[in-house]
């Protein structure tokens, strides 16, 4: 049956569009074809002849266009993938091209550093023209980088991922380890990695020592290299060049002890660019043995891997090391190889606490001191009070009763100053204008510093105040000023500044950190001969003083430390010898909103400190205003039951004597069970106790508390040969107690005793 003409024209016509299409596809081909043959050709005059091996490819990965450095690069491949020439370099490289080529599409280029078999390369693409991809892979060298693939080196590395994944092994790890391993945790058998240390590794035949080398790569990855242990044959000069770029200091030492290779970070630390041929011992001192036998113990095997701490014997800055040893294998003989770390930090760190062991020890020593040695300065000093009364000047007894007085203030004096060392001393803070403070001492600083000298006041137009003990930080300000003084035998001028001051950031210096914010400066600036640079650092350490046996106690700056920083303040010294000394203390300014406070003691308030003299420089002036020793008055006759609780019979003697001239009924107790057994007569009637509070047996706040069950109304004085706020606890938990701190005067404690009855 003939077909209609219908679908003859039907069929002629798809045929017709069959072989258009194809004609069309065809056409298409070959003009990409031609496009891309021309953009070969391009390529091709502009990087046949470079260095860096460089493809064309197309949106699918298929090479168009590979340059010489390229073909020698993948000499034999046979594909025709990019990714599959690159998979003998590194796992999955598809992934890697991909992610570049998105990247490349979306902004014009990219670039990514990959650490492959044979090194690391850096991959460079380039969109060119609407769908093809210029690749550059650019191998890294040895001058390039410090660094170089690892696969050509006799010295164990490793790449390893971030999760410690080992990404990639040389020939000299796996000789090393005995194989392929996967993890890091396979290999180092302790964790974590130290860089710069010697560690011990999964040898192949067991545990070997190998100093860690760590670099940081892309994508959290990292090169690890080990220094081969003492069996190890001898590295190349290339290999030592390689580590010269390494961020750990290295040094190599020969049998002699001199020096014959340092990379550059070792330099940097010791100090000196031409450390190469020096000994070992010109550039490092303080084992407390000679640099030269601690190398040879090393050369003989002893104590490798056992880390010292040295101090460089540079000029321009103290510089501590630490210095750890191993040995690798010469060519007649071994080597030492050492690996050095910064250990300023952690000498530093350890002066800090050496310094708070010394100031502990010290207000153990002062607490313990304290107690004892007040009990027997009250006892002396109020039976002087009793023998003064009623003598007049010329009694024959009353200069030598007097010194007595005078000598044991001396001694609570200096008591009160090892408690400020150690911040164990009761401070009594209070809003304060310096400009004010400072203007009621001038009359007093000026008698102190002479005729010779003259003092300059200069202070901030408007000044802020700080919350301080006034009398604590007045005896430090005349402390700092007599140093001044005795700094300048040919006279001069003393200034004392003050300043507002905000720090924006933390001021870092002398190991102390000053948070920001707000402070007041205070400097004491003098025009003597300085402090010498040896004893800048020894200066606040309790003992410590320039003068002659017997001229000082060595006690004067370490309490001037100790008082400024139980205010919360900061204290630094500046000094150049011949040109003067800088004292500059820094309190925080207060903010807080004026209350109304207790009335101050007015017999206190009145009397100057007592000063000695001379006052010796970096020594102490003494603040003898806190033990006050005046004859009691007998014109006003008090009336009270006291009961006296004191283990220390001659203080308590002194106590009874002088409550019973001022006219009180005192019953006498030496211990706290005592005192409860006298307390059980009920028909008694006590107004007061009076109480020491460390005895044997019970303590004073314990025994007061258990007598005020009964009898409530009963208020309390508690005595103490230590500070105030070592028992401060026990006696916020006793209604209307005071405290009385040893040494007192008789006028101190009988007045103590009226007012709490009244």
């Amino acid at each position: 049956m003939a077909a209609s003409p219908q679908v003859e024209l039907g069929l002629t016509l798809t045929g017709l569009a069959f072989v258009s299409l194809a004609m069309l596809i065809g056409g298409l081909y070959l003009f990409q074809k031609w496009r891309r043959g021309r953009l070969a050709s391009t390529l091709s005059g502009l990087f046949e002849n470079d260095t860096t091996a460089a493809f064309l490819t197309d949106g699918d990965g298929a090479v168009i266009y590979r340059n010489a450095a390229a073909r020698d690069l993948f000499e034999g491949a046979s594909d025709n993938a990019l990714s599959m020439q690159l998979a003998d370099y590194y796992a999955a490289p598809a992934s890697v091209l991909y992610g570049l080529q998105g990247r490349a599409q979306a902004l014009g280029h990219a670039t990514e550093e990959v650490n492959t078999a044979r090194g690391r390369i850096r991959v460079q693409i380039h969109l060119v023209e609407e769908n093809g991809f210029l690749w550059q892979l650019e191998q890294y060298s040895l001058r390039d980088t410090g660094v170089r693939g690892g696969e050509h080196i006799g010295l164990p590395m490793m790449t390893a991922s971030k999760t410690g994944t080992i990404l990639f092994m040389n020939d000299a790890a796996r000789n090393l380890l005995g194989g392929r391993e996967t993890t890091l945790d396979r290999i180092f058998t302790e964790f974590p990695i130290q860089p710069g240390t010697i560690m011990q590794v999964s040898g192949r035949d067991g545990p070997v020592p190998a100093l860690v080398c760590e670099l940081p790569t892309s994508a959290g990855r990292r090169e690890i290299y080990l220094l081969p242990p003492s069996s190890a044959p001898e590295l190349s000069a290339d290999e030592w060049a390689f580590i010269d770029g390494l961020p750990v200091p290295l040094l190599k030492l020969d049998i002699g002890g001199r020096i014959t290779m340092a990379n550059r970070r070792a330099r940097d630390l010791l100090g000196d660019s031409d450390a190469i041929g020096s000994l070992m011992a010109d550039q490092v001192e303080g084992l407390g043995r000679p640099v030269s036998e601690w190398l040879r113990e090393a050369h003989a095997g002893r104590h490798l891997g056992r880390s010292e701490i040295v101090r460089a014997t540079r000029t321009d800055e103290d510089v501590f090391i630490q210095i750890s040893l191993a040995q690798i294998s010469e060519e007649n003989s071994t080597a030492l190889v050492a690996v050095l770390q910064d250990a300023t930090e952690l000498k530093s760190l350890e002066a800090q606490f050496v310094q708070s062991q010394k100031m502990e020890a010290i207000g153990q020593l002062a607490g313990g001191v304290a107690h004892d040695f007040n009990n027997l300065l009250t006892a002396i000093s109020g039976h002087c009070d009793l023998l003064m009364m009623g003598r007049g000047e010329q009694d024959p007894a009353y200069s030598d009763l007097s010194q007595i007085i005078q000598n044991a203030n001396r001694a609570a004096a200096l008591v009160r100053q090892l408690l400020a060392f150690s911040r164990k001393q009761t401070l009594r803070p209070e809003k304060l204008l310096l400009t004010d403070s400072l203007a009621d001492l001038t009359h007093l600083l000026n008698r102190l510093v002479g005729e010779k000298i003259s003092l300059q006041l200069d202070h901030d137009a408007e000044l802020m105040p700080i919350r301080a003990d006034r009398r604590q930080l007045d005896q430090v300000i005349m402390n700092l000023v007599v140093n001044a003084r005795d700094a300048m035998q040919d006279g001069g001028t003393i200034r004392v500044e003050t300043r507002n001051v905000f720090l924006e950031t933390a001021l870092q210096r002398d190991r102390a950190s000053v948070p920001p914010g707000d402070y007041v400066a205070i400097r004491v600036i003098d025009e003597g001969t300085g402090i010498p640079a040896d004893k800048m650092g020894k200066i606040f350490e309790p003992f410590f003083t320039t003068k002659k046996a017997g001229k000082g106690t060595g006690l004067g700056l370490s309490m001037a430390y100790g008082i400024v920083k139980q205010m919360g303040g900061y204290i630094f010294v500046d000094s150049l010898p011949g040109q003067g000394t800088t004292f500059t203390l820094y309190f925080p300014v207060s903010r807080e909103i004026d209350l109304p406070e207790d009335e101050p003691d007015a017999e206190a308030a009145d009397q100057p400190p007592m000063l000695d003299a001379p006052l010796p420089e970096l020594d102490i002036v003494l603040d003898t205003s806190a033990v006050t020793h005046q004859p009691a008055q007998s014109d006003d006759e008090a009336g009270g039951v006291v009961l006296l609780v004191e283990d220390e019979a001659p203080v308590r003697a002194f106590a009874s004597r002088a409550l019973r001239m001022r006219g009180f009924t005192v019953l006498e107790a030496d211990c706290a069970e005592q005192a409860l057994q006298v307390l059980e007569d009920t028909a008694l009637n006590v107004d007061v106790f009076v109480t020491d509070v460390i005895m044997p047996g019970m303590d004073g706040p314990t025994w007061v508390a258990q007598a005020l069950e009964d009898r409530p109304g009963v208020r309390v004085v508690f005595m103490s040969g230590y500070a105030e706020d070592s028992v401060a606890d026990h006696q916020a938990r006793i209604p209307n107690s005071v405290f009385l701190p040893k040494p007192f005067s008789l006028t101190d404690l009988t007045a103590t005793v009226n007012d709490q009855i009244h």
